[in-house]
Protein backbone atom coordinates (compact mmCIF):
# COMPACT_ATOMS: atom_id res chain seq x y z
CA UNK A 1 0.00 0.00 0.00
CA UNK A 2 2.74 2.26 -0.29
CA UNK A 3 2.33 5.69 -1.25
CA UNK A 4 -1.30 4.49 -3.01
CA UNK A 5 -3.14 7.77 -3.83
CA UNK A 6 -6.94 8.76 -2.32
CA UNK A 7 -8.30 11.30 -4.27
CA UNK A 8 -11.78 13.25 -3.30
CA UNK A 9 -13.70 14.40 -5.38
CA UNK A 10 -14.82 18.44 -4.55
CA UNK A 11 -17.65 20.14 -6.10
CA UNK A 12 -20.13 23.29 -5.45
CA UNK A 13 -22.34 22.98 -2.81
CA UNK A 14 -20.10 19.99 -1.15
CA UNK A 15 -21.76 17.79 1.41
CA UNK A 16 -19.61 18.63 3.86
CA UNK A 17 -20.72 15.56 6.28
CA UNK A 18 -19.71 13.08 3.92
CA UNK A 19 -16.41 14.53 2.84
CA UNK A 20 -15.32 15.11 6.58
CA UNK A 21 -15.74 11.58 6.80
CA UNK A 22 -13.37 10.82 4.06
CA UNK A 23 -10.85 13.17 5.03
CA UNK A 24 -11.28 12.00 9.00
CA UNK A 25 -9.96 8.45 7.53
CA UNK A 26 -7.61 8.94 4.94
CA UNK A 27 -6.30 12.56 5.53
CA UNK A 28 -4.63 12.61 9.09
CA UNK A 29 -1.48 11.38 9.62
CA UNK A 30 -1.31 8.22 12.04
CA UNK A 31 2.09 7.42 12.86
CA UNK A 32 0.86 5.12 15.51
CA UNK A 33 -0.46 2.69 13.13
CA UNK A 34 3.00 1.84 12.16
CA UNK A 35 2.48 0.99 8.64
CA UNK A 36 2.44 2.48 5.23
CA UNK A 37 -0.85 5.48 5.18
CA UNK A 38 -2.33 6.36 2.12
CA UNK A 39 -1.14 9.83 0.19
CA UNK A 40 -4.42 12.19 0.23
CA UNK A 41 -4.92 14.73 -1.67
CA UNK A 42 -8.55 17.01 -3.19
CA UNK A 43 -9.77 17.92 -6.67
CA UNK A 44 -12.40 19.83 -8.19
CA UNK A 45 -13.51 20.44 -11.57
CA UNK A 46 -13.54 24.24 -11.25
CA UNK A 47 -10.82 26.56 -10.26
CA UNK A 48 -11.29 29.18 -7.33
CA UNK A 49 -13.40 29.35 -4.16
CA UNK A 50 -16.55 26.60 -4.03
CA UNK A 51 -19.48 26.90 -1.55
CA UNK A 52 -20.11 23.81 0.78
CA UNK A 53 -23.15 23.07 2.77
CA UNK A 54 -23.55 25.05 5.92
CA UNK A 55 -21.73 27.98 4.04
CA UNK A 56 -18.28 27.10 4.15
CA UNK A 57 -15.88 28.03 1.22
CA UNK A 58 -13.16 25.79 0.04
CA UNK A 59 -10.58 25.57 -2.78
CA UNK A 60 -8.94 22.70 -4.07
CA UNK A 61 -5.18 22.90 -5.32
CA UNK A 62 -5.83 19.94 -8.33
CA UNK A 63 -8.23 19.53 -11.28
CA UNK A 64 -9.42 16.23 -12.46
CA UNK A 65 -5.81 15.42 -13.93
CA UNK A 66 -5.38 14.17 -10.36
CA UNK A 67 -7.86 11.73 -10.91
CA UNK A 68 -5.23 10.41 -13.76
CA UNK A 69 -3.15 8.93 -10.88
CA UNK A 70 -5.19 8.37 -7.81
CA UNK A 71 -5.21 4.42 -6.64
CA UNK A 72 -8.51 5.56 -5.12
CA UNK A 73 -11.11 8.10 -6.38
CA UNK A 74 -14.01 8.92 -3.71
CA UNK A 75 -17.36 10.66 -4.87
CA UNK A 76 -18.49 12.07 -1.36
CA UNK A 77 -22.05 13.14 -1.78
CA UNK A 78 -22.91 14.71 -5.20
CA UNK A 79 -24.48 18.65 -5.84
CA UNK A 80 -28.13 16.91 -6.08
CA UNK A 81 -29.52 13.45 -7.52
CA UNK A 82 -31.56 15.60 -10.52
CA UNK A 83 -27.88 17.57 -11.35
CA UNK A 84 -26.22 16.18 -14.36
CA UNK A 85 -22.64 14.95 -14.20
CA UNK A 86 -20.06 16.94 -16.32
CA UNK A 87 -18.96 15.39 -19.28
CA UNK A 88 -15.56 15.95 -18.69
CA UNK A 89 -16.02 14.28 -14.96
CA UNK A 90 -17.44 11.64 -16.25
CA UNK A 91 -14.65 10.73 -18.93
CA UNK A 92 -12.43 11.37 -16.14
CA UNK A 93 -14.20 8.53 -14.04
CA UNK A 94 -14.28 6.09 -17.14
CA UNK A 95 -10.32 6.84 -17.45
CA UNK A 96 -9.56 5.64 -14.14
CA UNK A 97 -11.91 2.80 -14.45
CA UNK A 98 -10.20 1.84 -17.17
CA UNK A 99 -6.59 1.60 -15.95
CA UNK A 100 -7.81 -0.43 -12.76
CA UNK A 101 -8.63 2.64 -9.84
CA UNK A 102 -11.08 1.97 -7.18
CA UNK A 103 -13.31 4.11 -6.79
CA UNK A 104 -16.45 4.84 -3.92
CA UNK A 105 -19.27 6.82 -3.53
CA UNK A 106 -21.10 7.54 -0.77
CA UNK A 107 -24.49 8.65 -0.66
CA UNK A 108 -25.69 10.57 -3.44
CA UNK A 109 -22.20 10.29 -4.93
CA UNK A 110 -23.28 7.15 -6.74
CA UNK A 111 -25.36 9.09 -9.41
CA UNK A 112 -22.14 10.27 -10.40
CA UNK A 113 -20.86 6.44 -10.38
CA UNK A 114 -24.43 5.80 -12.36
CA UNK A 115 -24.02 8.34 -14.78
CA UNK A 116 -20.26 7.56 -16.09
CA UNK A 117 -21.82 3.56 -16.36
CA UNK A 118 -19.41 2.56 -13.67
CA UNK A 119 -22.48 0.84 -12.16
CA UNK A 120 -24.03 -0.81 -15.25
CA UNK A 121 -25.21 -4.81 -14.65
CA UNK A 122 -23.69 -4.11 -11.42
CA UNK A 123 -25.31 -4.07 -8.07
CA UNK A 124 -24.90 -0.88 -6.26
CA UNK A 125 -26.93 1.46 -2.90
CA UNK A 126 -27.60 4.82 -2.38
CA UNK A 127 -29.41 6.43 0.98
CA UNK A 128 -32.53 4.73 1.17
CA UNK A 129 -34.48 8.26 0.20
CA UNK A 130 -32.64 8.04 -3.38
CA UNK A 131 -33.29 4.15 -3.75
CA UNK A 132 -36.04 4.68 -6.36
CA UNK A 133 -34.56 6.97 -8.01
CA UNK A 134 -31.42 5.49 -8.63
CA UNK A 135 -33.63 2.45 -10.49
CA UNK A 136 -35.82 4.30 -12.00
CA UNK A 137 -33.31 6.79 -14.02
CA UNK A 138 -30.66 3.72 -14.42
CA UNK A 139 -32.30 0.07 -14.57
CA UNK A 140 -29.27 -1.18 -15.85
CA UNK A 141 -28.61 -1.27 -12.14
CA UNK A 142 -29.39 -3.65 -9.64
CA UNK A 143 -30.44 -1.46 -6.70
CA UNK A 144 -30.19 -3.05 -3.38
CA UNK A 145 -32.07 -0.71 -0.69
CA UNK A 146 -31.49 -2.85 2.58
CA UNK A 147 -27.46 -2.49 2.75
CA UNK A 148 -24.80 -0.16 4.13
CA UNK A 149 -22.59 -0.14 1.17
CA UNK A 150 -21.80 -3.15 -1.41
CA UNK A 151 -18.50 -3.54 -2.73
CA UNK A 152 -18.55 -5.17 -5.56
CA UNK A 153 -14.43 -5.37 -6.40
CA UNK A 154 -13.51 -2.38 -8.45
CA UNK A 155 -16.59 -0.21 -7.51
CA UNK A 156 -17.99 0.40 -3.98
CA UNK A 157 -20.85 2.24 -2.96
CA UNK A 158 -22.76 3.34 0.50
CA UNK A 159 -25.67 4.25 1.97
CA UNK A 160 -26.94 8.06 3.55
CA UNK A 161 -23.98 9.58 5.54
CA UNK A 162 -22.93 7.16 8.53
CA UNK A 163 -22.83 4.22 6.25
CA UNK A 164 -20.11 6.02 4.23
CA UNK A 165 -17.66 5.55 7.78
CA UNK A 166 -18.79 1.87 7.49
CA UNK A 167 -17.99 1.49 3.83
CA UNK A 168 -14.34 3.30 4.25
CA UNK A 169 -13.53 1.32 7.02
CA UNK A 170 -13.74 -1.57 4.92
CA UNK A 171 -11.94 -0.35 2.28
CA UNK A 172 -8.87 -0.30 5.41
CA UNK A 173 -9.82 -3.50 6.53
CA UNK A 174 -9.48 -4.59 2.57
CA UNK A 175 -5.85 -2.92 2.51
CA UNK A 176 -4.75 -3.01 5.67
CA UNK A 177 -6.03 -6.18 7.70
CA UNK A 178 -8.75 -6.25 10.97
CA UNK A 179 -5.87 -4.88 13.38
CA UNK A 180 -5.70 -1.14 11.19
CA UNK A 181 -9.27 -0.83 10.82
CA UNK A 182 -9.98 -1.45 14.19
CA UNK A 183 -7.44 0.93 15.33
CA UNK A 184 -8.97 3.88 13.10
CA UNK A 185 -12.37 2.86 14.01
CA UNK A 186 -11.18 3.62 18.10
CA UNK A 187 -9.29 6.80 17.12
CA UNK A 188 -13.16 7.78 15.40
CA UNK A 189 -14.72 6.19 18.11
CA UNK A 190 -17.16 4.47 16.06
CA UNK A 191 -18.22 0.67 15.61
CA UNK A 192 -15.12 -0.98 14.68
CA UNK A 193 -17.34 -3.17 12.06
CA UNK A 194 -20.92 -3.26 10.66
CA UNK A 195 -21.19 -5.65 7.95
CA UNK A 196 -22.68 -3.93 4.57
CA UNK A 197 -24.99 -6.36 4.47
CA UNK A 198 -26.81 -5.10 7.31
CA UNK A 199 -30.36 -3.48 6.40
CA UNK A 200 -30.01 0.90 6.47
CA UNK A 201 -33.55 1.49 7.69
CA UNK A 202 -36.98 -0.46 8.08
CA UNK A 203 -39.91 2.30 7.06
CA UNK A 204 -42.82 1.74 8.82
CA UNK A 205 -45.75 3.15 5.81
CA UNK A 206 -47.65 6.41 6.36
CA UNK A 207 -50.65 5.89 4.89
CA UNK A 208 -52.91 8.44 3.10
CA UNK A 209 -56.02 10.57 4.15
CA UNK A 210 -58.57 8.66 3.68
CA UNK A 211 -57.34 5.08 5.14
CA UNK A 212 -59.01 5.42 8.19
CA UNK A 213 -59.96 1.62 8.81
CA UNK A 214 -56.67 0.81 8.33
CA UNK A 215 -54.92 3.70 10.39
CA UNK A 216 -57.11 2.34 13.16
CA UNK A 217 -55.94 -1.20 12.84
CA UNK A 218 -51.97 0.13 12.48
CA UNK A 219 -52.37 1.85 15.68
CA UNK A 220 -53.92 -1.30 17.48
CA UNK A 221 -51.11 -3.72 16.20
CA UNK A 222 -48.67 -1.12 17.27
CA UNK A 223 -50.01 -0.89 20.82
CA UNK A 224 -49.97 -4.46 21.13
CA UNK A 225 -47.91 -6.21 18.31
CA UNK A 226 -47.78 -9.15 20.45
CA UNK A 227 -51.18 -10.83 20.39
CA UNK A 228 -51.95 -13.99 18.00
CA UNK A 229 -52.61 -11.64 14.86
CA UNK A 230 -54.25 -13.52 11.61
CA UNK A 231 -56.02 -12.53 8.24
CA UNK A 232 -59.04 -13.25 9.75
CA UNK A 233 -58.75 -11.12 13.08
CA UNK A 234 -56.89 -8.49 11.56
CA UNK A 235 -60.16 -8.28 9.03
CA UNK A 236 -62.18 -8.21 11.72
CA UNK A 237 -60.60 -5.34 13.44
CA UNK A 238 -60.33 -3.29 10.22
CA UNK A 239 -64.32 -4.29 10.04
CA UNK A 240 -63.26 -5.34 6.54
CA UNK A 241 -63.44 -8.77 4.62
CA UNK A 242 -60.07 -11.20 4.35
CA UNK A 243 -60.08 -10.08 0.74
CA UNK A 244 -60.54 -6.44 1.17
CA UNK A 245 -58.19 -6.32 4.14
CA UNK A 246 -55.36 -8.11 1.69
CA UNK A 247 -56.36 -5.50 -1.19
CA UNK A 248 -56.07 -2.27 0.35
CA UNK A 249 -53.11 -3.66 2.16
CA UNK A 250 -51.67 -3.82 -1.00
CA UNK A 251 -52.84 -0.97 -2.44
CA UNK A 252 -51.74 1.07 0.30
CA UNK A 253 -48.38 -0.32 1.75
CA UNK A 254 -47.08 -2.07 -1.53
CA UNK A 255 -47.43 -5.80 1.18
CA UNK A 256 -49.13 -7.83 2.45
CA UNK A 257 -51.15 -7.48 5.72
CA UNK A 258 -48.61 -10.31 7.14
CA UNK A 259 -45.74 -8.74 5.53
CA UNK A 260 -46.42 -5.53 7.07
CA UNK A 261 -47.32 -7.35 10.47
CA UNK A 262 -43.71 -9.02 10.64
CA UNK A 263 -42.17 -5.76 9.76
CA UNK A 264 -44.16 -4.12 12.46
CA UNK A 265 -42.79 -6.62 14.72
CA UNK A 266 -39.30 -5.99 14.05
CA UNK A 267 -39.47 -2.38 13.92
CA UNK A 268 -40.77 -2.72 17.48
CA UNK A 269 -38.35 -5.17 18.73
CA UNK A 270 -35.84 -2.90 17.18
CA UNK A 271 -36.93 0.17 19.43
CA UNK A 272 -37.18 -2.20 22.44
CA UNK A 273 -33.10 -3.23 21.90
CA UNK A 274 -32.31 0.20 21.03
CA UNK A 275 -33.91 1.81 24.29
CA UNK A 276 -33.98 -0.78 26.89
CA UNK A 277 -31.80 -3.77 28.39
CA UNK A 278 -34.51 -6.47 28.34
CA UNK A 279 -33.56 -9.98 27.48
CA UNK A 280 -33.96 -10.92 23.64
CA UNK A 281 -36.69 -13.66 25.38
CA UNK A 282 -38.87 -10.95 26.41
CA UNK A 283 -38.51 -8.72 23.88
CA UNK A 284 -39.37 -11.29 21.18
CA UNK A 285 -42.36 -12.24 23.60
CA UNK A 286 -43.89 -8.95 23.72
CA UNK A 287 -43.60 -7.97 20.02
CA UNK A 288 -44.83 -11.51 18.72
CA UNK A 289 -42.58 -13.60 17.45
CA UNK A 290 -43.22 -16.80 20.11
CA UNK A 291 -39.71 -17.29 20.63
CA UNK A 292 -36.15 -15.98 20.39
CA UNK A 293 -35.38 -18.22 17.62
CA UNK A 294 -37.92 -17.10 15.30
CA UNK A 295 -37.36 -13.29 16.36
CA UNK A 296 -33.75 -14.13 15.33
CA UNK A 297 -34.78 -16.09 11.78
CA UNK A 298 -36.77 -12.54 11.14
CA UNK A 299 -33.90 -10.09 11.65
CA UNK A 300 -31.58 -12.54 9.28
CA UNK A 301 -34.19 -12.31 6.74
CA UNK A 302 -34.89 -8.31 7.22
CA UNK A 303 -32.45 -6.78 9.18
CA UNK A 304 -29.15 -9.15 7.79
CA UNK A 305 -27.89 -9.05 11.21
CA UNK A 306 -29.06 -11.04 15.06
CA UNK A 307 -30.81 -9.00 17.04
CA UNK A 308 -27.70 -9.07 19.71
CA UNK A 309 -25.85 -7.40 16.48
CA UNK A 310 -28.24 -5.16 16.20
CA UNK A 311 -28.61 -4.11 19.91
CA UNK A 312 -24.72 -3.75 20.24
CA UNK A 313 -24.34 -1.28 17.03
CA UNK A 314 -27.39 0.95 18.05
CA UNK A 315 -28.63 -0.11 22.31
CA UNK A 316 -28.12 2.02 24.78
CA UNK A 317 -27.05 -0.47 27.09
CA UNK A 318 -24.26 1.83 28.77
CA UNK A 319 -26.91 4.23 29.57
CA UNK A 320 -28.83 2.97 33.35
CA UNK A 321 -31.73 4.60 32.79
CA UNK A 322 -32.74 3.31 29.85
CA UNK A 323 -36.15 1.85 29.69
CA UNK A 324 -36.84 -1.31 31.49
CA UNK A 325 -40.63 -1.44 31.78
CA UNK A 326 -42.83 -2.76 29.14
CA UNK A 327 -46.73 -1.57 29.48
Amino acid sequence: MKNHLVAALAYEGLCTFEFGCVTEVFALHRPELQTDWYQFAVCSMTPGNMRAAGGLQIQCEHDLRLLEKADTILIPGWQGVHVPVPAELVAALQAAAARGARIASICSGVFVLAAAGLLDGKTATTHWRYTGILQQRFPEIRVNENVLYVDEGQIISSAGSAAGIDMLLHLIRKDHGDRIANLVARRMVVSGHRDGGQAQYLPRPVLPDGAGALQTLMRTIRAAPGKPYTLSSMADLAAVSVRTLQRQFTDSTGMSPMVWLTRERIASACELLEETSLPLTRIAEHCGFGSEESMRHHFRQWVHCSPSRYRQQFGLASNENAGQQIV
